[in-house]
């Protein structure tokens, strides 16, 4: 099977698999996803989850953000770690979105990568799942793992994976893609203890066999 064959059979298999599959961090608009995926860094989203339903209350919009007293803001985002960091990103980005872009996060991928504590990967969640636009694939560390099991790619760094994947994938999966890739890193394809033996998709990844032998 080629890689472009394995990739199409893939797009076909997933979405059976996981029929509800989507963005796993909760929001309710363009910033909150942002400020969502900014602290989800080095942190789980569940932990997220749980820290953001009061942070959004406390600060609705990117000018409250911006206005924010710093060491308030730290105590909302403490638990997601390297907090500090984290809330001076997210206070620098809210300037800029009320400074260069009116107050509303901006919708290419140019601009959002402008903004403090973002990339592409954050940049890609934001426009595939607050406003539908595939300019890119996200590409986390489960993505990567996968993406190697599957022999998607050889590459190791998130910005030629998303390359080779971009290739194999139609656009249009761009956004549920990693999606579906991260529902079966987190529920089967672990990184320690890959289950195989059950996997859904045993038969469309060269690495199965390799690691059940190992183990």
């Amino acid at each position: 099977m080629t890689r472009s064959e394995r990739a199409a059979a893939l797009v076909e298999r997933l979405p059976q698999v996981y029929p509800e599959a989507h963005c796993e961090l909760h929001f309710s608009n363009p910033l909150e996803l942002l400020v969502a995926t900014i602290l989800s860094a080095q942190c789980t989203d569940v932990q997220v989850n749980k820290i953001t339903p009061a942070l959004f209350a406390a600060f609705p919009s990117a000018a409250d953000y911006a206005a924010s007293n710093p060491v308030e803001l730290e105590s909302y985002v403490q638990s997601t770690g390297f907090f500090r960091n984290k809330a001076k990103n997210i206070r620098l980005a809210a300037q800029d979105i009320v400074e260069k872009f009116g107050g509303e996060v901006p919708r290419t991928l140019g601009e959002l990568i402008t903004l403090a504590g973002v990339g592409r990967k954050t940049a890609n969640v934001v426009l595939g799942n607050a406003f539908g636009l595939e300019e890119g694939i996200v590409v986390d560390t489960h993505v990567t793992r996968l993406s190697l099991r599957l022999h998607l790619t050889r590459m190791k760094t998130a910005e030629k994976i998303e390359v080779d994947l971009a290739r194999l994938i139609p656009r249009g999966k761009w956004t549920l893609f990693p999606h579906w890739l991260i529902w079966h890193g987190r529920r089967r394809c672990t990184a320690r203890r890959p289950q195989c033996s059950v996997c859904e998709l045993a038969d469309l990844c060269p690495s199965a066999g390799k690691i059940l032998g190992a183990t």
